[in-house]
């Protein structure tokens, strides 16, 4: 009787170890779909990351594209703002 109880409680403990690993929590299947979750959520935050990139730098050349508008109509054009009092001084 003993002879055949230890061979079938490790039968029965590999069953249960082969049942988690294939349907478990941290079954092969489930680190397989979270491994492809997350080399779709990298390329996402790549295509995120690009964009934001992209974005910084139009915001970059507006405000310097504004500015270089404003040096050019204070320079050329003699234009001020409100409450301001333009001095010139000839060289």
């Amino acid at each position: 009787m003993k002879q055949r109880l230890i061979p079938a409680a490790l039968l029965a403990l590999l069953l249960i170890l082969q049942g988690q690993l294939w349907f478990g929590r941290g079954s092969v299947l489930k680190v397989a779909q979270l491994a492809d979750e997350l080399s779709a959520q990298k390329s996402r935050n790549e295509e995120t990351a690009r964009l934001v990139a992209r974005l910084e730098a139009e915001i970059g050349d507006l405000r310097e594209g504004l500015e270089m508008v404003e040096d050019r109509a204070r320079s050329e054009l003699g234009m001020v703002k409100p409450n301001e009092i333009l001095v010139q001084i000839a060289k």
